[in-house]
């Protein structure tokens, strides 16, 4: 008889597992691989049925995304001089002319600025708090750390009027910093509780003992907790990176013009003679990256900050 661990799993187990993952990671990646192959489309290739899988890559949907463009007259575009690089030519085979840049890089910018800005200071607010709340005797702490978590509970839609009634009456409508502000709040919640977590798995003693050799409070969070810390305030970031990345609801209601983001605009994204999928597409593959390139960029520290504090000594 065959020893057996209970630890340990079987070979059919693993395979049973591994294959599990296989199909649940092409189940997840195949909506992403086709956004992706549907932006180096043409138009007509992008709503063609059955859908297309070979076809010829083209650029189109990006010109067509960071470009605005017109149909002229036939007569018209044969009296036009060659056209000046890639852009144009591009613009050429379709008919149309370029006659200047879209406003997507500008959204996109906006982007930039509120979601890492929001994230910077859910995870700077958030980490003061959850140390406040670990190491010391706050009164109502469960009361208070319950009302916290409260407010990431409550639908955007129950306060959408309230907000930009509120917004409107102090002039951040339509502002970086009032959807910086925003983010910030309803982030906050997720950031203290997370990071209270991570902090209480972090030992008094070496705080303690920080402060003996001379180090001020603020010196041994400094120097101390915060490098221990540093997987879940990781960890954190990511988590509310993508909700201040991806939040739509306010971003209509509060902005229009000059702190718009991208989630509102790329839908509007409208091409000569209807919607123009491929500029769509492309708007969507752009606006993935950062995200993607801020996860891999910690993602070590990702995949420490969740199983930190698992295993107890």
């Amino acid at each position: 008889m065959s020893a057996y661990s209970v630890t340990e799993p079987s070979k059919v187990s693993k395979w049973v597992a591994g294959l599990l993952v296989t199909l649940y990671a092409i189940i997840t990646l195949l909506p992403l691989v086709w956004i992706i192959s549907t932006s180096f489309k043409t138009g007509p290739d992008s709503i063609s049925y059955p859908p297309k899988v070979f076809f010829e890559p083209t650029v189109e949907g990006y010109v067509n995304l960071f470009t605005t463009r017109t149909r002229p007259a036939v007569s018209e575009l044969d009296t036009l001089p060659p056209p000046d690089g890639l852009m144009e030519e591009i613009a050429r085979r379709q008919g149309t002319i370029i006659t200047g840049p879209s406003r997507f890089a500008e959204r996109f910018l906006n982007s930039v600025i509120i979601g890492f800005g929001s994230t910077a200071l859910s995870i700077i607010l958030g980490t003061l708090a959850a140390y406040a709340f670990s190491r010391f005797k706050v009164p109502l702490k469960d009361d208070l750390l319950f009302f916290i978590l409260s407010t990431r509970m409550m639908p955007p839609i129950a306060v959408a009027i309230p907000i930009y009634l509120m917004y409107r009456e102090l002039g951040l409508s339509d502002t970086h910093v009032g959807m910086i502000l925003l983010y910030t709040a309803v982030n906050i919640s997720l950031a203290v509780w997370l990071l209270k977590g991570f902090i209480d798995e972090i030992p008094r003693e070496y705080e303690e003992a920080a402060l003996i050799d001379g180090y001020t409070r603020f010196q041994a969070f400094r120097k101390v907790v915060l490098p221990q810390a540093a997987t879940g305030i990781a960890s954190t970031a990511i988590f509310c990176l993508i909700f201040a990345w991806n939040e739509y609801a306010f971003a209509v209601l509060l902005t229009s013009g000059n702190a718009q983001t991208a989630p509102p605009f790329i839908p509007t994204i409208i091409g000569v003679g209807g919607q123009d999928w491929p500029a769509v597409a492309a708007g969507a593959t752009l606006f993935l990256l950062p995200v993607m390139i801020f996860t891999i960029l910690l993602r070590k520290h990702l995949l420490r900050g969740i199983t930190f504090g698992a295993v107890r000594k």
